[in-house]
């Protein structure tokens, strides 16, 4: 019956937020639902502790119980256009339907209404019309400058009248006609306000909230907003152009080409450094960027979204698209407005006719504007940073050299020499390729040349990218003239066949030798892609004398073993996930996977990965590898027994399904359905 209830309440949900004709009537919709039980147009809301702000939720933010990343408290109250009634449950009684001067009254926007009364508004309102009133909340009016607030009340028949009046449309609008994007003239000089009506229910108009919606009234409808706002008659370069701690930032923007853009119609947020913002950059930096138009741009559309987003319309950390191609991760901590995680913004929400401007103290540099060298330094490979400056590459990677750097994980040098001797230095040139590229643009079987001279090959498998043995660990880096593939190991170059490889290590001398006898040197020295997981002479060591004496004089059963641990494909360690199998030259297939960073081959850990060669790999294991024992599992279907290799863990479960297979053929509705077909 739980269930049965729980099944119900999740169909509910679904079925009024698909019919919600908005995403604000969905998330209300939402809060009634999670209300209910409290009565009649009950709303639960999350309330931030400490604050005033409440919220209408969704499903995820209510299970998640945060807004701006700190925890919330539910709280209860009447639904938009309902109120209490004494005695009775939740809130059964629609509010009055009177006037728009007496609704102010009614839903506690007091401040307003005593306003509208001074300024000579409240004849207007009490009248007859069909306004649309977006209605400061008391909180709103307190919050408001005392400078402004003076400014507004010691001219109540002009100034404070204009300011109401540019709270007001002429015409009737509910939260379903306010849709994003969209203007409406106020009843002030035909200013337009401008509407934003987000995706997680979130309304603006002017990037004030609307916190309390569609009170009707006899004359219109009230929506309360959160703070006072006023007209808006600059377009956002002139809001750059005007201040003086934009200087720098109205400088770029004209050194870019990007006056007209600011100028035209539009809907951007622009994340705008001020002067300190370019005082922080180190200036060598700032004068290559300032001089270079196509680093410089790249900047500065960086720090412009593509779409107009408000503070008020971020209540948790959200991945936004910047004209630079990229995406910027906008959230807020408490009060705070944040950018990739950093509290970096100084003042909000300064509109303009195409857009709103955010205040920055630090300056978003994308990948796009940087040389190599800063994308190094910024990233978590810090030994490799280190190494490549120790080996005097610097000038590859500060320079307009169109390279590509693969930079091995601080990890790939664990157990690794690091010091700087000319095999190190000429390994870590091998490491730059002579060209810029994409790691969406590689292919299997290519080659990419090095600064060394070596030709490094291209594989591609289900799930991995690999160059030789090094498999890409993250998305590219792309820098200004050279790109950056962060990789999983240090570049291994094959120096010469599988067999080749084998003879230069004393670790495999037994087996070089059972190689030879079996007659698979040629199968080895010639042209493949082989995988071999090469037994060390420890392996050979650990059987019995007399099975080790055995095999050797058996050439058909030794190559037969050997065979077993030859691979028809290629497979370097960084490919192998979880039931990888690979196909060997005799015998079934053999099983890979992974644990603590460690490879096993049926169930053998592999003790090292990786030795490349021109024509395969060759992964190093201590013991002879057997096939692994089948897992048989019995299934019972209408008398007959199938035997067939699954997981073992699926046994129990068949069997039970079986059991209630057999009791449904045996039942009474079961024998009439048989008839009926």
């Amino acid at each position: 019956m739980k269930r049965l209830t729980l099944f119900a309440l999740a169909i509910t949900l679904i079925a009024t937020v698909f019919a919600a004709k908005t995403p604000y009537q969905a998330v209300l919709q939402h809060s009634r639902i999670r209300g209910r039980a409290r009565g009649p147009n009950v709303c639960a809301m999350q309330k931030i502790p400490g604050t005033d702000k409440k919220y209408f939720t969704n499903c995820k933010q209510w299970y998640h119980r945060k807004i701006c990343g700190k925890p919330t408290e539910v709280t209860y109250e009447c639904c938009p256009g309902y109120e209490k009634v004494i005695g009775e449950k939740g809130c059964p009684a629609a509010l009055p339907l009177v006037n728009i001067y007496k609704t102010l009254g009614v839903i506690g926007a007091t401040t307003t209404k005593m306003y509208s009364e001074r300024a000579n508004l409240q004849e207007e309102i009490e009248g007859p019309g069909s306004f649309t009133f977006f209605a400061p909340s008391n909180e709103a009016w307190a919050a408001l400058p005392t400078e402004i607030l003076d400014a507004l009340v010691s001219n109540v028949n002009i100034e404070l009248l204009n300011a109401l009046h540019y709270h007001m449309i002429n015409k009737r609008l509910t939260s379903d006609d306010l849709k994003h994007g969209a203007l409406f003239p106020s009843m002030y000089q035909d200013f337009d306000v401008h509407i934003q009506h987000y995706s997680n229910g979130v309304v603006t108009v002017n990037c004030a909230r609307l916190v309390k919606t569609d009170q009707h009234a006899t004359n219109g409808i009230v929506h309360v907003v959160d703070r006072v706002i006023t007209a808006i008659t600059n377009n956002v370069n002139s809001l750059i152009d005007t201040d003086d701690d934009l200087d720098t930032l109205r400088t770029a923007v004209a050194a870019a080409g990007l006056t007209s853009l600011l100028e035209n119609e539009g809907s951007y947020t622009i994340f705008a450094p001020t002067n300190e913002a370019f005082e922080k950059i180190p200036p060598e930096t700032l004068t290559r960027i300032l001089g270079d138009p196509v680093a410089l741009k790249d900047l500065l559309n960086y720090h412009i979204l593509k779409n107009l987003h408000c503070s008020e319309s971020i209540v948790a950390g959200t991945p936004l698209e910047t004209l630079q191609g990229t995406v910027l991760e906008v959230g807020c901590d408490g009060e705070e407005m944040t950018i990739n995680g950093k509290a970096i913004v100084t003042q909000r929400d300064k509109i303009g006719t195409n857009g709103v401007i955010h205040y920055v103290n630090e300056l978003l540099i994308p990948d796009s504007a940087k040389t190599l060298l800063e994308l190094v330094e910024e990233s978590v490979v810090t030994t490799a940073s280190r190494l490549f400056k120790d080996a005097g590459l610097t000038d590859h990677l500060i320079g307009s050299e169109a390279v590509t750097l693969l930079a091995p994980l601080n990890d790939a040098f664990k157990d690794k020499s690091l010091a700087m001797t000319p095999d190190m230095k000429k390994l870590l040139r091998n490491h730059i390729l002579k060209e810029k590229f994409s790691s969406k643009s590689l292919y299997h079987g290519q080659e990419l040349e090095t600064l060394g001279g070596l030709k490094l090959r291209v594989f591609v498998f289900r799930n991995s990218l690999c160059i030789e043995n090094a498999c890409i660990a993250a998305h590219d880096k792309n820098g200004r003239y050279a790109n950056m593939f962060i990789v999983d190991q240090i570049l291994a170059p094959p120096m010469g066949t599988v067999m080749d490889v084998l003879k230069a290590d004393d670790r495999f001398s037994t087996l070089v030798g059972a190689i030879q006898r079996a007659g698979l040197s040629e199968l080895l020295n010639k042209k493949g892609t082989y995988t071999f997981f090469a037994p060390t002479n420890a392996a050979f060591n650990a059987m019995p004398r007399a099975d080790l004496n055995k095999l050797m004089r058996d050439p058909k059963e030794l190559a037969n073993l050997l065979r077993y641990h030859i691979g028809e494909e290629f497979l370097v360690s960084g490919a192998v996930t979880s039931h990888t199998r690979v196909t060997p030259l005799t015998g079934d297939k053999l099983e890979l996977g992974t644990l603590n960073s460690t490879v096993y081959v049926n169930r053998v850990p592999v003790v090292e990965t990786d030795l490349m060669a021109t024509n395969g790999v060759v992964h190093a294991v201590d013991v002879i590898i057997k096939p692994l024992p089948p897992k048989i599992v019995s299934d019972q279907a209408e008398g007959s027994t199938i035997r067939r290799t699954s997981d073992v863990r699926a046994g129990t479960q068949v069997m039970k399904n079986d059991d209630l297979f057999q009791k449904v053929l045996r039942s009474h509705s079961s024998r009439t359905m048989s008839r009926v077909q």
